[in-house]
């Protein structure tokens, strides 16, 4: 089979209508990072009105490109390069403590002048890959523990990583994603259950000892953010961003004041265009539209999970099934921190948010699924011949 025979193959096999909802939900969230990006990139930035939005599109080109590379390798390829990519990832990590530099009292980010990377976010699609690899090669050795939890062990040192830089909301979301994989793993019962045990019995010596000494894991800035009820009664403190958000919800009403038409995108929420652009959604399209990506978000991940339960390896649908939570996770933190119903913990919101490590990242898990998609259906052409 010649090569542009294989690579029409590719693009039959895939899923179209996650295709088509992806691409449409990241044409809403470019269009919106514009809309509210214009005001703080000229007035506080010093910068063109279209800044954020050209650097938006600039990463969605990389993340096409990126795409139609990874999308003709076999998922079996994506593990095996995993290892590599974990090692460079962590080292990253241990970098940045050593010689980074913070920005907004967290040393997240490396900066390269007009781009920075984020290594924690890179970490996040990556150990999915790897793990679901890992126990496809050591599926025969599952029974004892030593290998069972190497994995988790890995998991728990990056965790640390990040909550020392400190990131506490990506530390959260991966120590979520690692904990949805040890479950969906192909580890024996009694092992799950009795690590599950432990490690429940951990957290409570540990809430035990904080609560008796009074001292905290956490710097004097995170405790304050679960100070996080009644936001609009600490309007000129702690409470700021949250109350500003609400007022843009309010403003929108059903239908929205209409696009570009946003009052608080003037400097009333610091970065409208990152972790708070929902707000700005409701403000402009209304609470309608507000409902309509989230619609979108749930059919989005339907069509993962489905992706994951038709998967013929444990590889496939280990991979589709952590993405799944990958996204979902980052929804349901930023739309909770949003309405004020968990501390805020500056996390983006999938295809909405400006920042080009989540857009690569977002896309290349979305090509992941694809693959697995991909992969399923050649098997069951397969079968039927």
């Amino acid at each position: 089979m010649t090569k542009r025979k294989q690579n029409k193959k590719v693009f039959k096999y895939l899923d179209k209508p996650l295709l088509i909802v992806t691409i449409l939900l990241f044409i809403i969230g470019l269009v919106m990072v514009f809309s509210s990006s214009n005001v703080t990139a000229y007035m506080s930035h010093a910068v063109s009105p279209y800044n954020y939005f050209i650097k938006q599109a600039i990463f969605l080109i990389c993340g096409i490109i990126l795409f139609f590379v990874m999308v003709r390798f076999n998922t079996k390829a994506y593990g095996i390069f995993s290892w590599l990519l974990l090692l460079g990832a962590t080292a990253s990590l241990v970098i940045l403590l050593i010689y980074g530099q913070a920005t907004n009292h967290s040393v997240s980010w490396f900066d390269f002048g007009p781009v920075s990377i984020q290594p924690s976010e890179f970490v996040k699609v990556i150990f999915i890959v790897w793990i679901a690899r890992f126990y496809e090669m050591k599926q025969k050795k599952l029974e004892g523990y030593t290998t069972s939890l190497f994995p988790i062990v890995v998991a728990c040192g990056i965790a640390l990583l990040i909550m020392l830089q400190p990131d506490l909301g990506t530390a959260i979301i991966f120590s979520v994603l690692v904990f949805c994989l040890f479950i969906a793993s192909p580890i024996p019962k009694r092992i799950k259950s009795k690590t599950l045990f432990g490690c429940i019995g951990l957290v409570g010596v540990v809430a035990l000892a904080i609560s008796t000494t009074g001292n905290s894991i956490l710097l004097e800035r995170q405790v304050s953010r679960f100070d996080f009820k009644n936001p609009c009664s600490k309007l000129l403190t702690t409470g700021s961003q949250v109350c500003n958000g609400y007022i843009a919800i309010n403003n929108g009403g059903l239908t929205g004041v209409g696009l570009g038409n946003s009052t608080q995108k003037y400097l009333y929420l610091p970065e409208p265009y990152t972790d708070f652009i929902f707000a700005i959604i409701v403000e402009e399209m209304g609470s309608l539209f507000g409902v309509l990506i989230i619609l979108l978000y749930i059919f989005t991940l339907y069509r993962i999970l489905l992706i994951g339960r038709k998967s013929y390896t444990n590889r496939g649908a280990m991979m589709c099934y952590g993405i799944a939570v990958y996204i979902f996770s980052h929804i349901a933190v930023n739309l909770l921190g949003l309405f004020g119903l968990i501390p805020l913990t500056g996390v983006p919101l999938p295809f909405m948010s400006y920042g080009g490590s989540y857009t690569i990242c977002l896309v290349a898990a979305l090509t992941i699924v694809q693959r697995v998609s991909v992969e399923n259906r050649i098997r069951d052409d397969l079968k039927k011949s």
